[in-house]
């Protein structure tokens, strides 16, 4: 299916600031519960280990999404790993109470991190969950040149794909949303309200929901968006199975030239 670069209403500065962070709360409920990170805790595993360093640098984190339960995962198989969240709009509230529940494994930045311009002193493993189907080809590459110049590793992990078969259930949403908020916490009157009364929770998470699926990127667009990082990084990409649910997850891994090779721990679905 061809890619349709088409507006996310999240991305959008007229948003208002309130709604989005109700928004990008959903999503981080929804990615914890499936729960993603079983899948991709291997791959991040690898990379720390072949970066040498226990620090995860994690950008357009949203709401937070899958940063604690990887790091929880992390935990118990032995690496103490830290992560600090950023993003272009942060979610301060979001950030503050998972950090808060993280007991000093998880900081983050107040103000606005661009992913293309990221600070030299945010040194680590560059992590983007569910996030880089928001850029342009242009701005994508941007990003990993970015990271490639900063000599920094950087692992992508998506789980929208352009397919009828991720497309189809997205049509659902609204539905999802409307049954899963009452369990999500803290209790808010603002969630309630947006979501009930003045549907607007519901109706971005669907906008921006099919959006995410025809923006997103395949395991050959993610290679050639690394190319101008030339002979500095090394890449791999690739699909892995979903562990907790059927489909796939793309995937892309680049670290520095001189490091080791990066690899999951269980050989994934493709590999190039």
């Amino acid at each position: 299916m061809r890619r349709f670069h088409l507006f996310e209403i999240e991305d959008q500065s007229w948003c208002p600031a309130t709604v989005r962070d109700l928004a990008t709360d959903y999503l981080h409920f929804i990615q914890t519960a499936l729960p993603l990170h079983r899948a991709i805790t291997p791959f991040i595993r690898q990379a720390l280990s072949a970066a040498g360093t226990t620090r995860i640098v994690d950008l357009c984190s949203g709401g937070s999404g899958p940063v604690p339960a990887v790091l929880a995962d992390l935990a118990q198989s032995g690496v103490p790993a830290t992560a600090i969240l950023t993003d272009l709009f942060p979610n301060t509230a979001a950030f503050e109470a998972v950090a808060s529940a993280s007991h000093g494994a998880i900081d983050y930045v107040r103000t606005p991190v661009d992913a293309r311009a990221v600070p030299r002193e945010l040194i680590g493993l560059r992590t983007l969950f569910n996030g880089f189907h928001h850029f342009k080809p242009e701005d994508a590459r941007a990003i990993l040149l970015d990271a490639a110049n900063a000599r920094q590793p950087i692992a992508i992990f998506e789980a929208s794909r352009r397919t009828f078969k991720t497309i189809l259930p997205v049509l659902l949403m609204p539905l999802f949303v409307w049954v899963f908020t009452p369990m999500m916490r803290p209790f808010s009157w603002k969630r309630l309200l947006f979501t009930y009364p003045l549907p607007c929770v519901p109706l971005i998470c669907l906008w921006d929901g099919l959006v995410s699926q025809l923006r997103a990127y395949t395991a050959d667009e993610l290679l050639a968006l690394g190319r101008p990082a030339g002979d500095t990084m090394n890449w791999q990409a690739g699909y892995t199975p979903l562990i907790a649910g059927p489909g796939l997850l793309t995937y892309l891994i680049g670290w520095p030239a001189l490091a080791a090779p990066v690899g999951p721990d269980e050989n994934p679905t493709q590999v190039r």
